[in-house]
């Protein structure tokens, strides 16, 4: 009798995968929540890397689940899950991704990671913003809006470069889209 692993190879590697880049998505959080935020709901993005770099691995629900990962277990690990930092960072991320699939594929090989990046930076400050001002702060949020997405652009250009250059320089990078296209 067959089981599903042996039909279906591929789907259990992909989830593998996806189950490393999740763990790997929360050390960078943990790593992330050591630095102190110059704005409220800011962060630098690192935990976005590996999102970033999955987009041109996955199908779009591999990735839609990578992101679900991140964030709940971003909710976990910072203690935030039941509070609206929680829907701040489930929105943002959810805008982020959305807008970075959309990017990657209506330009295809046009756009870099550098360039997708920031678009899903913004796309997430710009949800922020829009929470914040709806459920928080008031029109008061606006204030903070040119700063707070200028640091967003900022730090989604510097994930954007890193993504791009371990995109193109990473041998274990290569292996795994070898193995994964073979």
């Amino acid at each position: 009798m067959r089981s599903l692993a042996d039909s279906h190879p591929r789907t259990y590697e992909r989830l593998d995968l996806i189950a490393f880049l999740g763990a790997t998505c929360l050390f960078f959080a943990t790593i992330e929540y050591l630095f102190p935020k110059p704005f409220p709901f800011f962060r630098l993005g690192l935990a976005n890397l590996p999102v970033i770099l999955s987009l041109r691995l996955f199908s779009p629900g591999y990735v839609l689940l990578l992101v679900l990962l991140k964030v709940l277990g971003q909710g976990l690990i910072n203690g935030t899950l039941a509070s609206y930092v929680f829907l701040f960072s489930l929105g943002g991320s959810f805008a982020s991704v959305f807008v970075m699939l959309a990017a990657d594929r209506l330009f295809g090989d046009r756009i870099s990671l550098v360039g997708v990046s920031v678009f899903g930076a913004i796309a997430s400050n710009v949800v922020q913003l829009y929470l914040s001002i709806r459920f928080i702060f008031g029109l008061s949020a606006w204030i903070i809006a040119p700063p707070f997405v200028a640091l967003g652009v900022g730090s989604g250009l510097a994930v954007g470069l890193f993504a791009q250059k371990f995109w193109e320089q990473s041998r274990w990078l290569g292996r795994v889209r070898d193995a994964l296209e073979g």
